[in-house]
């Protein structure tokens, strides 16, 4: 069989750190006979080689490449792409992992589509990853139509010829940068990039040792020596313009002024602050000039004024500045909808300092200015920096992340940026807005995983990027609407909490660690009227496809003394956006009295949630307390009159089906026609 992927592993000394990443390959749902293993051992000291030859020996798609010590995952990058007998190939780290369906789903978008390059969405617990990308599939692109001038990391799937026939190959030895180069030099050829966004493929893992690639302080001088080289391939492969100048902004923003920014540059002592700006002056002058610098937001372009300026305490006092902006948002409503999705309206605004004032503007004769107060001493007296061109680029968006491994997904949300006046001409920005987010499958993506997400707001706005978590600032009638919920097919428990001490909103899905019964208590429970077996209405929301679930009620003595107790089956249905249970007529073998019922929501090891109090008889009949509020009469006629049409529906089926079946095309939809008026 045709091997359609090869893993290329470049591994030194790994020790424990490698373990996950070799139980990631062993689970892959490519069968192992699709998809080979090359581990490239460069030139371990400790008991690597032996373990990865034994572990080759246990699994025959895993072959391990030894090499004499090259100190760099270069070289054996390059010899696993020279050895791959697969169609594509995947950078893997010996840190990291994949997921389960990684490499079955890369390949298949890539085959489809003939990509050259397929990126697969990632998920960090220590390093920056860029969500922009991943927002959505991108079956077909390139660079000049997709952000991935944002994604340089090598850990891609590659079709392997693309590589051999572009000679696209890693520089050797020690030195940095080497994946911007890479990348940079794959990305311009490539005639199609896939994206696959909506299942996350690779994981970076943090060590506990500090020891992950690239963790190293750099030396100013080597590193941009070799950013130069990434910076010739870009104006290599463009012509003078705005597509260039946004290409080299990138690398401008991030590896040049973002390393003279906060927190790093407020650590620097004073002598590394001037080998650091002495490297990046030189490589701005050489490639940074109007075009670039002038497309910047309000304050990298006073970074970047600052930096030609040589105003290198002035690069120090804004980064103390920027590292007290943060972004603030407030949980204005809550409100769960039939489908399972939760609305959301949100306030936000980007403020500063201890006291979390407004990041203010000043308005005169239309045009606004970032307030003085925030650059004097760093332009020259009586000059304001001008914003007014970079008001639209206000924005903020909602995301869902999971507190443990670090998933993150974009849930959809619309802001509005709106101007608000605060006297004497002075002014903020406040994004308001709403957006939905959820547990269950939406868009293409799966079900979220069991764990606690966290809901976080992503502001951004005159040239700044911050998050917020959600929900300390909130409406004071947010709270009694966080209902929690049964979700999906089969059903499982989402409990919307504030976190202690901080207050922020969360999501525990599938009971990470919270319990629906400790945040049902409170709540009321409700009784059907009537006659007839009793249904009880728990304040637990239920959506559109939550699925029945059998669940257990507990009979136990009302005085709460030792006693016996009795467990009775039931089932736990959606109704009309809430969980009914129906309590049996007849206990058999309870001794008549007084007892307490509840109801184990939270499995068999947990404590149940106490609903009511019931009578036994002696004949074994369960009378629920009439005590116990009633069902609004507005629900039950709906309850009832969805019920009696769907047993119409029912009956019409079993005893019209066979005859309808029988008749002509034209009678059969007559037929029909008159059911569906019949049963609404």
């Amino acid at each position: 069989m045709p091997v359609k992927v090869s893993v290329v592993i470049p591994v030194y000394n790994p020790g424990k750190y490698i373990d996950p990443c070799i139980d990631s390959l062993l689970r892959q749902t490519l069968p192992a006979g699709e998809f080979e293993v090359l581990f490239v051992n460069d030139g371990s000291t400790d008991d690597t080689r032996e373990r990865l030859e034994k572990l080759a020996g246990e699994h025959p798609h895993f072959r391990v490449i030894t090499i004499p010590n090259s100190g760099w995952p270069g070289k054996p990058r390059n010899i696993g792409v020279d050895e791959a007998k697969g169609e594509y190939v995947q950078f893997v780290d010996q840190d990291d992992y994949l997921a389960s369906g990684a490499l079955e789903r890369l390949y298949a978008m890539g085959h489809r589509n003939g990509s050259d390059i397929v990126i697969g969405k990632v998920a960090s617990n220590f390093r920056g990853v860029p969500h922009g990308v991943f927002k959505k599939n991108r079956e077909k692109c390139t660079l000049r139509d997709a952000p991935l001038y944002d994604s340089l990391t090598p850990h891609k799937m590659f079709r392997t010829e693309f590589l051999r026939e572009n000679g696209i190959a890693y520089p050797e030895g020690k030195r940095r940068l080497e994946d911007q180069l890479y990348m940079m030099q794959a990305y311009f050829p490539a005639k199609v990039v896939s994206i696959l966004g909506d299942y996350t493929c690779y994981y970076y893992s943090r060590r506990d040792d500090g020891q992950n690639a690239g963790s190293a302080k750099i030396v100013p001088s080597g590193y941009y020596g070799n950013l130069r080289e990434v910076l010739d391939v870009v104006v290599e492969n463009t012509e003078p313009g705005a597509f260039r100048d946004m290409l080299l902004r990138r690398f401008y923003r991030v590896e040049m002024i973002g390393r003279l920014s906060e927190p790093a540059v407020l650590k620097y002592a004073p002598e590394y602050l001037d080998e650091m700006c002495d490297a990046v002056q030189d490589l701005a002058s050489d490639f940074m000039d109007d075009g670039v610098h002038d497309g910047l937001g309000p304050v990298l372009r006073l970074r970047s004024t600052l930096l030609r300026n040589n105003d290198r305490q002035g690069l120090v006092r804004i980064s103390r500045f920027a590292a007290s902006v943060k972004a603030a948002a407030r949980l204005e409503g809550f409100a769960w909808r039939p489908d399972g999705k939760i609305d959301l309206t949100i306030s936000g605004r980007l403020v500063h300092g201890d006291d979390q004032a407004p990041l203010t503007l000043l308005r005169r004769d239309g045009r606004y200015f970032l307030h003085p107060g925030i650059t004097e001493g760093l332009l020259p007296e009586g000059e304001l920096l001008d914003v007014t061109d970079d008001m639209n680029g206000f924005s903020a968006e909602l995301a869902l992340r999971n507190r443990e491994t670090a998933v993150e997904w974009s849930c959809p949300a619309q802001f509005t940026a709106r101007v608000e006046e605060l006297g004497d001409d002075v002014c903020e920005v406040v994004l308001h807005g709403s957006g939905q987010i959820g547990s269950e499958a939406t868009g293409g993506r799966g079900r979220v995983s069991r764990g606690f997400w966290d809901v976080w707001v992503p502001l951004r706005g005159l040239g700044l990027v911050r998050k917020a978590r959600l929900g300390a600032d909130r409406d004071p009638a947010v709270d009694a609407d966080c209902l929690p919920a049964s979700l999906g097919s089969p059903a499982r428990a989402v409990i919307p909490y504030f976190t202690d001490p901080h207050g922020n909103i969360t999501l525990d899905v599938a009971r990470r660690a919270k319990k629906l019964a400790e945040y049902l208590e409170g709540r009321p429970v409700r009784r059907s009227p009537g006659s007839g077996p009793t249904e009880l209405r728990l304040d637990l929301f239920t959506g559109s496809s939550t699925a029945s679930s059998a669940t257990t009620l507990v009979l136990s003595p009302a005085d709460g003394a030792d006693g016996p107790t009795h467990q009775l089956r039931t089932t736990l249905r959606p109704t009309e956006g809430r969980a009914h249970l129906t309590v049996p007529e007849r206990a058999p073998g309870v001794a008549p009295g007084t007892w307490k019922l509840s109801v184990r929501l939270d499995g068999d090891k947990n404590p149940a949630f106490h609903l009511c109090e019931v009578t036994v008889d002696k004949g074994g009949r369960i009378t629920v307390s009439q005590s116990l509020p009633v069902i609004d009469a507005g629900i039950m006629h709906g309850i009832t009159t969805k019920r009696r049409k769907a047993k119409l529906r029912r009956a019409l089926r079993a005893v019209g089906g066979p005859i309808v079946r029988r008749l002509p095309a034209k009678g059969r939809k007559r037929a029909r026609r008159l059911a569906a008026r019949i049963t609404g």
